[in-house]
């Protein structure tokens, strides 16, 4: 599915700019961009009711999502590559399990895992951000939250999904892994399973934290340990399944 509108399109968190509306910056740039004028330290408290609002909006929308899955992957995967088939493999397999699915919401590997879920019949959430370039919600997100901040966004991602599968992306993707990794080795989330999809794709990765990274001290192995990676979408919801087994509804009389 395409959008019938295809002017330029900014969203800046629940409010959709086009044409001569949209803004050259972001709300995450101003306010962590330092230079020019102190009017900034006045704007500042006014912030904070914004940021505020953001966490509400998220929890409000998230609340009764349920068991729910983190899927990570590039924007930039191409509707042919063997991984957007694989996201969306995924996406329907997390489905069938008992659990939503949520991704970044844009393009690529996100809009395929969310395409997989939304097809196999279950709860496909996207999590917007606002960005200098056109991206939006793909159009396979059944419930989304747009935010203006990344930190809000974030805490929205490790606050309801109980595990992340990560697939082949870039440094948002990454930036998303090492957070989690952080988040879990430092036991700020416990029964927090992350898997890779892509033996190929993360080995030079996992090699470096190996020899490189833990061989220097500065980690531990049982660090890298907690990395699971395969190449089959259902190792991967496997792994989550016996980490988290989805509780069936209770009926009702």
């Amino acid at each position: 599915m395409n959008r019938a509108d295809r002017r330029p399109i900014k969203f800046k968190g629940p409010t959709i700019q086009r044409g001569r509306a949209m803004d050259v910056s972001t709300t995450d740039q101003r306010l962590l961009d330092s230079r020019g004028d102190t009017d900034w330290l006045h704007a500042d408290p006014w912030r904070v009711l914004r940021i505020q609002a953001e966490f509400v909006e998220g929890f409000g929308a998230l609340a009764e999502l349920g068991p729910a899955i983190g899927v990570f992957g590039s924007a930039r995967t191409k509707t042919d590559d063997p991984w957007y088939a694989k996201a969306e493999l995924l996406g329907a397999a997390l489905v069938q399990a008992g659990f939503a699915v949520i991704t970044g919401g844009g393009p690529g590997a996100m809009e395929a895992a969310n395409k997989g879920a939304s097809e196999a019949g279950g709860v496909s959430v996207g999590l917007g951000i606002e960005l200098p370039f056109e991206q939006g919600l793909n159009d396979w997100v059944d419930l989304g939250v747009n935010f203006r901040y990344f930190f809000a966004r974030k805490t929205m991602f490790v606050k309801y999904s109980r595990g992340f599968v990560v697939l082949p992306g870039g440094l948002g993707t990454l930036d998303e892994l090492f957070e989690a990794l952080t988040l879990a080795q430092t036991q700020k989330v416990t029964s927090f399973p992350i898997v890779l999809l892509g033996t190929d794709y993360w080995s030079g990765l996992l090699g470096w934290l190996r020899e490189t990274v833990a061989e220097a001290g500065n980690i531990s192995v049982p660090d890298v340990e907690r990395l699971v990676v395969t190449d089959d979408p259902h190792e991967a919801v496997r792994v989550m399944v016996e980490t988290h087994p989805p509780v069936a509804p209770e009926a009702h009389e």
